[in-house]
Order: structure tokens, then sequence, then C-alpha cells
């Protein structure tokens, strides 16, 4: 696996330990010290992924993230402090793919953002997938509920998929970790519950807010995406 991904963090060590770990898993990197630079260098090199640290001087990493949402997709991986969850979920509500807790371990940082990059994991088709009023074009990274773009991160686009390629299964929230995240690695039900609530919403606003159902005591499922009213 190869791509360009972005450190950004104000602290040059940590910046040195993810460089090292990446670049020794195959994948070009750039760094930023700060939120500014930050998103000057997305604008420029339009990473593949960014490692984001929260606790960045005065434009921390959740501004950066809410300023990059507005353009772009970009995948993006919190490195947050071990006691600030709420500033992971806040991240995820935000549109963050995913987080690590500081300390981290580099190789477990280095599955997080194959992971992330991973695409074709959960396709079953190269043609869109099509589902009541929503499309999915996995391969293109593209979903349109009656033909208007929904932009979705990494992590949405994953659970949609696996959801709509076998639309009449109950998945068990397990097997959704396994199909996003790979094995192996934990996952909070927070995070997967922000996950399937932003998910949940952007579709909703895009007019079918009957997309994703849960099966209280078995798992998720979609829905009939018909466009129904909350």
């Amino acid at each position: 696996m190869s791509g360009t991904i972005l450190i950004v963090d104000d602290d040059a060590d940590i910046r040195d330990v993810v460089r090292i770990a990446l670049s020794q898993a195959g994948f070009q990197t750039q760094e930023a010290g700060d939120g500014r630079a930050a998103l000057a260098a997305i604008a420029a090199a339009k990473p593949d992924l960014v490692v984001l640290d929260i606790g960045l001087p005065e434009m921390d990493g959740l501004e950066v993230c809410r300023t990059v949402r507005v353009t772009s997709d970009v995948p993006i991986l919190f490195l947050t402090a071990q006691d600030d969850e709420i500033d992971r979920i806040v991240g995820l509500e935000m549109g963050a793919d995913d987080y690590l807790s500081k300390p981290f371990s580099p190789r477990e940082l280095v599955a997080r953002v194959k992971a992330i990059l991973r695409r074709g994991g959960t396709v079953v088709e190269d043609q869109p997938l099509r589902h009541g009023i929503i499309e999915v074009d996995p391969n293109r990274h593209l979903t349109r509920v009656r033909g208007a773009a929904v932009a979705l991160t990494a992590r949405e686009m994953d659970l949609l998929v696996k959801l709509i390629a076998r639309p009449d299964q109950v998945f068990a929230r397990p097997a959704l970790v396994d199909a996003i995240y790979g094995t192996n690695v934990h996952v909070s039900d927070r995070t997967m519950d922000s996950h399937l609530r932003n998910l949940r919403a952007k579709l909703s606003a895009a007019g079918c807010a009957d997309a994703v159902e849960t099966m209280h005591g078995i798992g998720i499922r979609m829905g009939p995406c018909k466009g129904a009213v909350a």
C-alpha cells in the first residue's frame, strides 16, 4: 500500500515517530507543525490521509477538521490525549474517520491508516450499488441520493457499502467493526455509534431518513431507502 500522509503535530518528536513508522510501511509523508500550516498543506498537496493532533496551539485539530470538511473529504485520523473522550467524540461527529489516544503504538497507527485507506475491501461489484433512492459507487467514493451527491468520510462509506451490498442482512456490530477496521482492532461502541449517527444524519439531510435501521438487540441493516420522513 502506498500514498501520501500529512502528519500534523506541534511535537517534533511525535512527528518523527509517525513519519518513521509510516515510511517503513511504504508511505510518503509530509509534515506540519500547526493548524494553519496543515490547512495550507492539505490545499496544496492534497494528501491521501491526514494524521491530525487535536491539541494544537492556536488553531486546534477540531477547528482544522471543521474547516477541512467544508471543502474536502480527505480521511482524517485524530491523535488525542488519553483522557480527552469528549474531544474524540466531537471529532468523529465533525467527520474524522478514526482516532488514536496518546501514547500509541506505531504499529497500531500504521494498521489504522491502512484500514482507512483500504478501498474495495467491502466492494462486491464493479458497478454502482443501488437500493431505493440511494446509489453508491465505492470505486469512485461517490454516494448519491436521488442523483444528488452526499459527501461521506471513508468510514461512513465503508459502512454504507457493507450494508447496501446485502440490504436484507442484519449485521451484528462486531461484524461491522471487522469489515471496516479489520480484525484485532479494538473500537469502542461509542466510536461505531458516532459513525452510524453521522451516516444516518447525512443521508437524512439528503432526503433519505429511512436508510439505516437498528434492530435492537440484533444489529444494523439497510432500511427501505424510499425517502421516508423521520
